[in-house]
């Protein structure tokens, strides 16, 4: 037997891993365009993730295995990101965090209807994978029940501010009739090309399934939900409350930010930036000629009609129009482009409630789907338009699905670099896609402007009062104060953010310790070059290996600067 070189050993390997993840999890391979798993769900019983936390641990083995010096300069990478990848996702199972799958952030209520919307119904074939799976959703509901019977027998339970409002999005999916049900809407436009006979029958088999099975495994869940989870949940906020938290957090802050960064050290940062954000803030008011401060502003800007839209369709325009701007901009900004479209929705009425003001869904990435921008149209009063400027840089372009639609493009890397979260890279790029639109002609409105400055304070609130609850003794209603004082965002806006930071711990501070390091090696490469200095050229290699942890980022951005 040929003993395979270091590269060789390594290409299998992320095959391996890649393959054994599409099998492992299905609904992810649906996700990422992979059609062969359409028919099945994943199990996520207590002795199925135990055998997937070995398999990590032999694939861990496995690539530390194989050394590094004899890998070309690509290789490296991949072989560092799937370590940090595979390393992570066993912190994860051995803190017991797969025992609390549900929330108002995570869970089967957020997933599943968007899975149906990446699903492809082209053929007969199509609608039968898609009657098996859902055939076998009742299982996977019930050992998502079991799991978190599980966590509440080792102490771990969410926050009850965590799963509030998730009743309200799973009584939408398990109490409207059959044919209002979100899976049952593939039924309602089956293809020309399946016969007629065939599509009553499928219609028929469609509307059995979500009747006898679907619908009655949801209410179970929701039951569940209300019976028995919501009474045991804690009344502690923090993460560190639980079993091993203190340390977990520690971990999640390293993983979210992808640097070597404590809570106190992110916290720090948080509070200087919030200071410098002010003073902006501040500045830009007397620039109005308002007389009064902050909070009065604030208050203005809260009551005034001109500021809000007062119907759906008005809002969508004015976003619409916002991005039609910034696609004839951004060759000014990129020397490379994705292929891949995006559109807008509304944010479904099952999540709007709880739902923050809008948000990303990546295409597939095989060509078959557009990334969607969904803007929540839900209370028109909370959603002031002059933050839309910015966040629809961040959501849709020059943020989110530029990305992530080039990280899908990439190639020559393996599929799951075109995967890869990374969240710090991921929502530090979205953060300073935000301030690129001050160099193309955006926020001359000085409203604008300063939602501008708002969603960038946001960020760094997001930094003081994250690890502030996780780790330094806040409370719920310090943490929404604290946001309400330096912020003009709505209450329920704070209230769902706070919310949304006590549900998934860590993952907020990616924003804006991303950004900062992005503007920090901008900076570097402005100071380095000089009159060298090439924007286009600084985000093609920004962007070139998709979304890689900030310290390798670093190392990439001066071993270029270095070519000069």
């Amino acid at each position: 037997m040929v003993e395979l070189n270091p590269s060789a050993q390594l290409h299998d390997l992320i095959e391996e891993e890649w393959q054994y993840r599409l099998r492992e999890d299905p609904f992810f391979a649906t996700q990422v365009g992979d059609r062969r798993y359409n028919d099945r769900v994943p199990s996520i019983a207590a002795a199925a993730e135990a055998q997937r936390a070995a398999q990590v641990e032999q694939f861990l083995q496995r690539l530390g295995a194989i050394p590094s010096a004899a890998l070309d300069a690509s290789e490296q990478i991949n072989q560092q990101i799937l370590e940090r990848e595979l390393s992570e996702r066993l912190a994860h199972y051995r803190f017991g965090a797969h025992l609390m799958p549900l929330s108002k952030m995570i869970g089967p209520h957020i997933f599943l209807p968007d899975l149906v919307l990446l699903t492809p119904f082209h053929s007969e074939e199509d609608y039968a994978a898609y009657l098996s799976r859902l055939s076998a959703l009742p299982g996977y509901l019930q050992e998502l029940i079991d799991g978190m019977r599980a966590g509440q027998q080792r102490g771990l339970v969410p926050p009850r501010a965590a799963l509030a409002g998730t009743e309200t999005s799973l009584q939408s999916l398990a109490a409207p009739g059959v044919e209002q049900s979100v899976f049952y809407q593939p039924f309602l436009s089956l293809p020309e090309n399946i016969p007629s006979e065939r599509r009553a029958a499928l219609r028929q088999a469609g509307e059995q399934v979500l009747r006898e099975q679907v619908l009655p495994a949801f209410q179970r869940l929701l039951d569940f939900l209300t019976q028995e989870y919501l009474p045991s949940a804690r009344a502690s906020i923090a993460i560190s409350a639980l079993p091993g938290g203190e340390a977990y957090y520690a971990f999640l802050t390293r993983a979210f930010t992808s640097l070597e960064l404590s809570p106190q050290q992110v916290f720090e940062t948080g509070m200087a930036e919030v200071r410098r954000i002010r003073q902006e803030m501040e500045s830009l008011i007397r620039s109005t000629g308002f007389e009064g401060g902050l909070q009065d502003f604030l208050r203005f800007l809260s009551q005034d009609a001109q500021f809000y839209a007062t119907r759906p369709e008005d809002l969508m325009g004015r976003v619409a129009l916002i991005l039609k701007r910034m696609d004839g901009e951004l060759p000014r900004l990129f020397a490379t482009l994705p292929r891949t479209p995006y559109g807008l929705r509304e944010t479904p009425p099952h999540l709007a409630t709880y739902s923050t003001s809008a948000y990303y869904f990546p295409a597939t990435g095989d060509g078959t789907t557009a990334g969607y921008y969904y803007v929540n149209t839900y209370d028109l009063a909370s959603r002031p338009l002059y933050e839309y400027e910015a966040l629809s840089f961040h959501e849709a372009v020059p943020g989110h699905h530029l990305q992530l639609a080039l990280q899908q493009e990439m190639t020559g890397a393996p599929n799951f670099r075109r995967c890869t979260p990374g969240t710090a890279f991921v929502e530090g790029w979205a953060l300073y896609a935000e301030r690129l639109g001050l160099e193309v002609g955006f926020y001359r409105d000085p409203y604008s402007n300063f939602g501008r400055l708002v969603y960038e304070m946001w960020r760094a609130c997001r930094l003081v009062v994250d690890p502030g609850m996780h780790c330094l003794g806040w409370t719920r209603q310090q943490a929404i104060e604290f946001m309400a004082e330096n912020t003009a965002l709505s209450r329920l806006n704070i209230e769902n953010e706070v919310d949304r930071y006590i549900a998934w711990p860590g993952q907020a501070l990616a924003y804006k310790i991303g950004e900062l390091k992005l503007r920090e090696l901008r900076a570097q490469a402005e100071a380095a070059l000089g009159a060298r200095f090439d924007l286009r050229q600084f985000h093609r290699v920004l962007l070139e290996e998709g979304a890689i942890p900030l310290d390798l980022v670093e190392r990439r951005l001066k071993d270029w600067m270095a070519t000069f």
